[in-house]
């Protein structure tokens, strides 16, 4: 794996609030998430309203997109490793719960726009599941959806169009109503991943 432009999860996490441990947006003993929870974040402090462009040319809101339990990754088409290995996780643990009957919508965030047209961003996320929505967007869209994330992003030196990001490398688990619940860093396997969206789901329901 390569090391130029992977972000550590936990770093990022760390880095962009402060060093403080989100707090949950229930408070105290109310949150109805908590016996779901492998990380100590939970939800509120990330997330937001977002206007990105979707793999058909049409722009769409945060609203239009999370309709459900939703798992969402940011990263480049580019990538030579990393977000091809994250988004194939990612869809292995989206069939996983489809066997069960529970679906989930898997989610693709261009960092990386100047390269990821609509056209690009569409064969890569058809590559890994029917039902993942791939975005991108302006240069300030992307810009925005990113902050809401608190991901972080950067564009690497290079003197031709053969450069990589670096970038956060976190899955977000999002509810239409309830918000971003839970992320999930690189080394969850697909089945720890289904098994905890899971018991979010049964949880929201």
């Amino acid at each position: 794996m390569s090391k130029t432009y992977v972000v550590a999860a936990g770093a990022v996490v760390v880095a962009l609030l402060g060093g403080t441990i989100l707090a949950t947006q229930f408070g105290g003993n109310d949150d109805a998430f908590a016996q779901c929870r492998a990380s100590q974040s939970a939800g509120g402090a990330i997330g937001g309203p977002f206007e990105l462009v979707d793999e058909n040319g049409v722009t769409v809101t945060d609203t239009d997109v999370i309709t459900g339990p939703t798992l969402i990754y940011f990263g480049f088409t580019f990538c030579p490793d990393v977000c091809p290995l994250d988004n194939m996780r990612n869809a292995q643990a989206v069939d996983i719960l489809d066997a069960q009957g529970i679906e989930v919508t898997p989610v693709f965030i261009s960092i990386d726009p100047e390269r990821d047209t609509v056209d690009v961003v569409r064969e890569f996320t058809n590559n890994f599941h029917e039902r993942m929505i791939g975005l991108t967007g302006s240069l300030e869209q992307v810009r925005a959806a990113s902050q809401a994330y608190r991901t972080y992003y950067a564009k690497q030196e290079s003197e031709d169009d053969f450069y990589l990001v670096d970038h956060t490398t976190m899955s977000y688990l999002v509810f239409p109503e309830q918000g971003f619940q839970e992320f999930y860093r690189r080394d969850v396997t697909a089945e720890q991943m289904a098994e905890s969206l899971s018991c979010f789901i049964e949880a929201a329901s």
